[in-house]
């Protein structure tokens, strides 16, 4: 049997930066993965660029059912000090949008990084291990009593500690499991219900017929939606401004992957489709100026995509009977247009699941973790961090950033 201090399940972000804390710390790691090289994910991340995190980063910036809960990890370590870390490395980065920072060459220089602090730190990186079982024993089996003992492909391991860092559910492809679920279930924690987040969605039947040949087209939006059966969560209309892409199953892009992680079954999301062009199509109203449907055309054209203007005009001529372009639009048909073009309401018949989902929502229950060091409240030792936790990020960096700050704040106690 080999005996350790920490064995760490995941070989992601959030459990290579905790190896590389609790190394720091004399503590003997081994982290153990399934998959036959360490980082998978992090090297496909932000276009293979690695969107490594977002200056911006607020505890808002995260969906939990416990709001308050990574406000204590995102505070001890800050974007600014893995900005330091990558500094450090004189790893070349740049700044997008709104706080958002990639890797100037390749997502690889991020995994060397973590890989090269690992080996500073002595930790080992086992590959290409299942793990068979985990039991938790009294005796001492290990150099400080209190044991953890995890059967592997490749043999027993021991420790005093253990940290899951298995990730969530989306990317099957990458090798995405429920394994860190049914481990944290197996020591009586609860799991807040997981789903798709960061995903596309899908159009209903009749959205799908009025719109899916425009695939391709992309915009800028404000996303709304209502949140519902949230109540913990505040506040209680979000929004987004980003691009909108249309594909031939739905909608996609910044501003629908980040509304998708609030949104559930039957809840209808908002649209504003011309967030900076408040009177364009009223203008029309004016004394005098041409309201017929050629003219409105020209409007919606210096609004919105040429051709998403020609079909959202299409569909509205349609309903209200007006198919002809001599026929004069009333100021009340206008004002409509108008309202609509500003509240597009959709109702999603889904979304495109796990296999295309940046992130999982949901996950082990943080009521049932210590904010400081994602130590279990339940299970002496035993840890959690990542993306098996109950908190989810937007879009842009702000996921990565949890990884590295509960990794941190793991490490520094396992």
């Amino acid at each position: 049997m080999t005996d350790v201090d920490v064995i760490i399940l995941g070989a992601g972000a959030a459990g290579l930066m905790c190896a590389i804390e609790a190394g720091r710390r004399g503590r003997r790691v081994l982290v153990i993965d399934h998959a036959d090289s360490p980082g998978k994910k992090i090297l496909i991340s932000g276009g293979g660029r690695c969107n490594f995190t977002n200056r911006n980063t607020t505890p808002e910036s995260f969906l939990s059912a416990n709001s308050h809960f990574a406000k204590s990890a995102l505070a001890r370590f800050t974007p600014q000090d893995f900005i330091a870390m990558v500094e450090k490395q004189g790893i070349a980065y740049h700044e997008k949008t709104r706080g958002q920072l990639f890797c100037d060459r390749s997502a690889h220089d991020i995994l060397h990084l973590l890989l090269s602090e690992c080996g500073a730190a002595n930790v080992r990186i086992q590959t290409a291990t299942r793990i068979l079982s985990v039991t938790r024993n009294s005796g001492a089996l290990s150099s400080r009593g209190v044991c953890f003992q995890v059967e592997t492909s490749a043999g027993l391991v021991a420790a005093d500690s253990l940290v899951v860092a298995t990730g969530g559910l989306s990317i099957p492809k990458m090798g995405a499991t429920a394994f860190g679920y049914e481990l944290a279930k197996q020591f009586g924690h609860r799991i807040v219900e997981t789903r798709p987040g960061l995903v596309p969605l899908l159009f209903n039947s009749q959205d799908h017929k009025a719109w899916d040949d425009l695939a391709g087209v992309s915009t800028e939006v404000v996303a709304s939606l209502v949140l519902q059966n949230l109540s913990k969560i505040k506040p209680a209309r979000i929004s987004f401004r980003e691009k909108m892409l249309f594909t031939h199953k739905g909608l996609s892009g910044p501003a629908i992957l980040q509304i998708s992680s609030y949104w559930r079954p039957d809840n209808m999301i908002e649209l504003d489709l011309a967030p900076d062009h408040t009177s364009s199509i009223t203008s029309l109203i004016r004394h005098n100026a041409k309201r017929d449907i050629a003219a409105v055309s020209q409007t919606l054209r210096r609004i919105l995509p040429a051709r998403m203007g020609d079909r959202w005009l299409a569909l509205y001529a349609t309903r209200s009977h007006h198919k002809s372009t001599l026929d004069a639009l009333s100021n009340v048909e206008l004002g409509k247009m108008e309202h609509d073009l500003h509240a597009w309401n959709i109702t999603p018949a889904g979304t495109e699941g796990y296999d295309k989902a940046e992130v999982t929502v949901g996950g082990v229950d943080t009521d049932e973790l210590d904010a400081k060091t994602m130590q279990s409240r339940k299970v002496a030792n035993l840890y959690f961090i990542g993306e098996v936790v109950d908190v989810t990020g937007w879009l842009g960096g702000y996921n990565f950033q949890w990884a590295w700050a509960s990794g941190v704040s793991a490490g520094r106690f396992a």
